[in-house]
């Protein structure tokens, strides 16, 4: 007869071993989840201009500052394994030697978005709420009307992976390592994301249909860095980069 402590290990060896193949059928089944993201990115302006770009920065050097348009669904991504997505636009350009200097790339906004399901933390994206929704004149806040403003990230009417930024200001300055990024042309913003599931892998944006997950269409539209600009007849308001509406707002992530 055994002893206990090998029935121990025999009970704990069956339910690892359970555990991990509910686990891997749990990973293999969102490929029977259909997919269907759409998003539309548009430019609203971009400004080239130089200066010190950050509060940090010891130099001053050219800068671009864009603020864009964006209109997405991606509300099909998530499914019963999905935790959350890291949703992010990236600015890509050629280098100033393109034959021996590969293209240029800058992110410019991010955002984690949780899923109904997923715990709360200091960088859960917060949607903007917008005119419409601040019609009606508040009442006065009470504790657990705050508790609850903090608590959904999403305003009433929408659902994690819907994303409306109408004339939205970078998170981040796109600066260049040679100081200088005014008249590059042939220039890329584009939209990404990166599916992170409870289990399995992690799964980057695709603009290819694959079985029943669909590409992305749209979500990039191009543009060329303009000529340089004094700052003299720009506003510092127009210049300002989005501190982000994670519940860490102003604070370090």
């Amino acid at each position: 007869m055994h002893n206990t402590l090998t029935r121990v290990q025999n009970v704990f060896g069956f339910f690892t071993s359970v555990a991990f193949a509910v686990a891997a059928a749990i990973a293999v089944s969102v490929v029977l989840s259909a997919q269907s993201p759409s998003a539309s990115l548009e430019l609203r302006n971009v400004q080239v201009v130089k200066g010190r770009p950050h509060y940090y920065s010891t130099k001053r050097e050219e800068y671009a500052h864009v603020k864009f348009d964006l209109d997405a669904d991606l509300s099909t991504l998530f499914n019963w394994n999905t935790k959350q997505i890291f949703a992010y636009i990236t600015a890509s350009y050629p280098s100033s030697d393109p034959s021996t200097i590969p293209p240029s790339e800058a992110i410019i906004w991010d955002a984690i978005i949780p899923a109904n399901n997923a715990l709360s933390h200091q960088n859960t994206y917060i949607h903007p709420y917008t005119k419409a929704d601040t019609k009606t004149k508040p009442k006065k806040p009470t504790k657990k009307s705050k508790k609850d403003k903090t608590s959904k990230p999403y305003p009433a009417g929408t659902q994690p992976g819907i994303l409306r930024l109408p004339n939205q200001k970078p998170k981040y300055q796109i600066t260049d390592i040679s100081s200088k990024i005014a008249d590059r042309g042939n220039a890329t913003l584009r939209l990404h994301w990166n599916v992170q599931p409870w289990v399995g892998a992690l799964v980057w944006d695709n603009r290819k249909t694959v079985g029943r997950w669909q590409g992305l269409k749209g979500g990039e539209t191009k543009f060329d860095f303009p000529a340089l600009k004094g700052t003299e007849g720009i506003k510092k308001e127009d210049l300002k980069v989005e501190t982000g509406g994670e519940r860490n707002r102003g604070k370090p992530a």
